[in-house]
């Protein structure tokens, strides 16, 4: 039996990652494909107690208290338990599996700590051989990036808090500047690892859902 595929969405905070998770599962599911959704950090779990603990501040209220190794091993332990408990038999079994997030986030959110190029460069083969080679992870078959100018994001995400009080921005969240450093390495590592990049916004706006939608299954639809 075939293995299934695995399909990543990658964005910033406040890009709409969800919602185009949801619609293009919508999507695949009305085409007749067997699919099913994951997301990191998988919060309902034990396994991202660290996680919790790293972005709710414990450790340090900046992403930088915690080092790029360090931080990247506690969201990393997190997909190993998800995989291993929800979702690797339905994989090898055919399913088509969608991430919101995924490994791609660590080599993101980790990797801007990291000013030198070459220091960038050890810690992505660090992460690769660790999670996709020691951890023996799925490797992911196209990652799709949703890039929305940051400005669009910072408004969206304060609009989102506005409409949800009682929620707590966490760590990066917080920290705009941090934010607006991990865009401009989404596209760096996004040319690098040859990522499908959709535009999802324009003169100052977001583009609508369902534009970027159409974008977002076009880049998929030859991989299934």
């Amino acid at each position: 039996m075939a293995k299934g595929k695995l399909i990543t969405i990658e964005a910033g905070d406040g890009s709409g990652k969800a919602t185009q998770t949801r619609a293009l599962m919508e999507h695949l599911a009305k085409d007749g494909y067997k699919v099913m959704k994951v997301e990191y950090p998988d919060y309902k779990s034990d396994s991202s107690a660290l996680v919790k603990m790293y972005l709710g501040g414990e450790f340090g209220q900046h992403a930088d208290d915690v080092d790029a190794y360090g931080a990247s091993t506690f969201f990393a332990v997190d997909r190993y338990a998800s995989y291993h408990l929800n979702w690797k038999q339905a994989y090898e079994e055919g399913t088509i599996i969608l991430a919101d997030r995924y490994t791609t986030s660590n080599m993101v959110h980790q990797a801007v700590k990291l000013q030198d190029p070459a220091e960038r460069e050890e810690f992505l083969t660090w992460l690769w051989d660790f999670e996709f080679g020691k951890l023996k992870l799925p490797v992911p078959d196209v990652v799709v990036y949703l890039d929305m100018d940051p400005a669009v994001s910072d408004r969206l995400i304060s609009e989102r808090a506005a409409q949800n009080a009682d929620r707590k921005k966490d760590i990066h969240e917080k920290d705009s500047a941090y934010l607006h450093r991990c865009h401009e390495a989404y596209n760096w590592v996004a040319d690098k690892y040859g990522w499908k990049k959709v535009v999802c916004s324009e003169n100052g706006e977001p583009r609508s859902i369902e534009a970027i939608h159409t974008d977002v299954y076009n880049a998929v639809k030859s991989y299934l």
